[in-house]
């Protein structure tokens, strides 16, 4: 279909609601990382959580950031140490990833229920997951909350931490090279639980223009 081509819109404004069975926004901005984030509070008490609004923002200092819609454990606990582990989510974890979602206590640990292993860190004092293959350490740069276009404040927080240390599994380099597919990483998509894997014969190489 060509753009002169005329098309049948769904048009929508979202303060006015979708007219859709489910909210098509997170399904159109797709697939995004998963940001698997493991963070510590202050007493002690380890968190991990998984954040579909997740990305990178910055090259020079290397910078990440998720969002949080509502103030939850992982964001306490980065506003109160300023320290943070982001856990790259593969295919091979996609279960555990998913059983970090849960609603807990603050007390209880979600590498315990997902039977992932802790692995001490060289420069932050968060865990990173021992089983995943590629963990960023953090350290906090920013805490936002966000907020629409007429200026109200909305119930989201953008949290953005420079990587001071990387930890990358041997086996996903090849001659010097970072193989993204060989990782298998998992990437979210829409509705409640949809997901991608990436593989590769799913990727395609373009350079760019000059």
């Amino acid at each position: 279909m060509d753009a002169s081509s005329p098309k049948d819109l769904h048009y929508y404004e979202p303060r006015n609601g979708h007219g859709l069975r489910h909210d098509p926004f997170n399904a159109i901005i797709a697939p995004r990382p998963i940001g698997w984030i493991s963070s510590r509070d202050t007493r002690g008490h380890v968190n991990l959580a998984p954040y579909s609004f997740f990305n990178g923002f910055c090259y020079t200092p290397p910078i990440i950031g998720f969002s949080s819609t509502a103030w939850k454990d992982s964001v306490g606990n980065i506003e109160e140490t300023g320290e943070f582990v982001w856990n790259l989510a593969t295919r091979d974890l996609a279960k555990q990833m998913n059983l970090t979602a849960a609603h807990v206590p603050q007390d209880v640990s979600e590498f315990e229920i997902a039977r992932l292993t802790e692995a001490p860190c060289k420069l932050v004092g968060v865990p990173r997951v021992a089983e995943s293959p590629v963990s960023f350490e953090c350290k906090l740069s920013q805490i936002v909350q966000l907020q629409g276009a007429d200026g109200r404040k909305a119930q989201a927080w953008l949290v953005l931490g420079e990587v001071v240390a990387v930890h990358i599994d041997k086996a996903l380099i090849k001659d010097g090279v970072y193989q993204t597919a060989l990782a298998r990483p998992i990437v979210r998509a829409g509705r409640k639980g949809d997901y991608f894997e990436i593989r590769q014969d799913a990727m395609f190489e373009m350079p760019r223009p000059d």
